[in-house]
């Protein structure tokens, strides 16, 4: 190997030992002593490859961002490479604008839409949790991480964005174009379902959700509701412990939820003295695009007997993302802590199986939402069954 290519090797390798030590996910090879470094000697032999036999001379700037990107999209779909472009926004709170169109995305080849924000235009666009989002504004999402994807999604208010929507058969992919707006739908409304069942819709967990969800159970009550569904589907935002602080008014006593860090550390979050005054029998109506907030919410009823869950199962991702700087100035938005359910059973990744499920039919692109709505029917019929 000649001086120029070793010291080429050495400083691409430099921020592949910075993400082994600090990524939080090979500290298992990193135990095993030499298998680590290892598969280092491995990595350097490629470049090395790559350099003296390669066609054409090779842009190794650009060859190193692809290794880069790819080791972190290997990882899970919400870790990311950041070029230095977006390090210095991140940094810098710079944010693409204060409008969306309401969709929350994850990195599953192309960009998969996990849900539509109530009364957003892409709700209103009719986009499912499932649908493809193949091209925005006519750059390709493919591999493209889902933190540069929801930031090209905002922009000024009343500006427009194209997407290249794929739902089932990707030989048909739909144009849709879709304004931004500031947000401001509630995140949380209520009604009674039937004379005895009353229904509570949670759009987002905020910091508010838990004080809210209380006023809107003993609203109900009032109107003579005596059990409540919660419906938690395509409810993808919020921060994650808003959602312990709302399974609160649930679980009187026990584990809530569990953080895991890097090495199996674990932090456990446990029901406090007040909590658990809902006591009335509860359903929690859940799919696909039922992420984050409500994912830790639900595993602590479901885990406490305190709910069944119906409908499909969830979507998987709940963990929280920093940023790691490397040091040609970009970085890596890596997770850090995952959150496991009060039977210390992985959530990210991996999401929660209903207790029961319910087929749901295929909405073709552009067609409405099919009438009854079968898996609200099905949540009832369980919840009646419930004491």
């Amino acid at each position: 190997m000649s001086s120029r290519t070793r010291a080429l090797v050495l400083g691409v390798s430099i921020p592949v030992i910075v993400f082994t030590v600090i990524g939080g996910y090979l500290g298992r090879a990193m135990a095993q002593g030499d298998e680590t470094f290892r598969y280092l000697r491995v990595f350097e032999d490629v470049v090395s490859l790559v350099l003296t036999n390669y066609v054409e001379p090779v842009d190794v700037t650009q060859a190193m961002k692809g290794a880069m990107k790819g080791l972190a999209d290997s990882l899970d779909p919400e870790s990311a490479y950041l070029t230095p472009e977006l390090v210095k926004s991140h940094e810098g709170n710079v944010s693409p604008g204060p409008a969306e169109v309401g969709i929350d995305v994850s990195l599953q080849s192309y960009l998969r839409v996990v849900a539509a924000r109530d009364g957003s235009p892409a709700a209103r666009a009719g986009r499912q949790p499932g649908d493809f989002i193949r091209a925005i504004d006519n750059r390709a999402t493919r591999d493209m991480s889902s933190y540069e994807g929801a930031r090209l999604l905002r922009g000024a208010a009343g500006s427009t964005v194209s997407l290249l929507v794929i739902r089932g058969n990707a030989a048909d992919p739909h144009e849709v174009t879709l304004v931004r707006e500031r947000l401001n739908a509630p995140t949380l409304t209520s009604r009674m379902a039937d004379p005895t069942a009353g229904y509570i819709r949670v759009a987002e967990f905020t910091t508010d959700t838990a004080s809210r969800l209380k006023q809107a159970f003993d609203a109900l009550a009032k109107s003579g509701a005596v059990r409540y569904l919660i419906d938690l589907r395509g409810t993808s935002r919020g921060d994650l412990d808003d959602g312990v602080a709302a399974a609160r008014l649930f679980v009187r006593e026990g584990t809530l939820a569990v953080r895991q860090g890097r090495n199996d550390q674990r932090e456990t979050m446990a029901s406090q003295p007040g909590d658990g005054a809902i006591t009335a029998p509860v359903a929690l109506v859940v799919d696909a695009g039922t992420a984050g907030a409500a994912e830790v919410f639900a595993a602590a009823l479901q885990d406490h007997d305190r709910a069944d869950l119906v409908g499909q199962n969830t979507l998987g991702r709940a963990a929280r993302q920093r940023l790691v700087k490397l040091p040609d100035a970009s970085g890596l938005w890596l997770t850090y802590v995952r959150y496991l359910t009060p039977d210390n059973d992985p959530i990210h990744q991996a999401g929660l199986e209903v207790d029961v499920e319910v087929e749901q039919p295929e909405i073709e692109f552009g067609a409405a939402a099919p009438t009854p709505d079968v898996t609200l029917q099905k949540a009832i019929e369980t919840l009646g069954a419930r004491r």
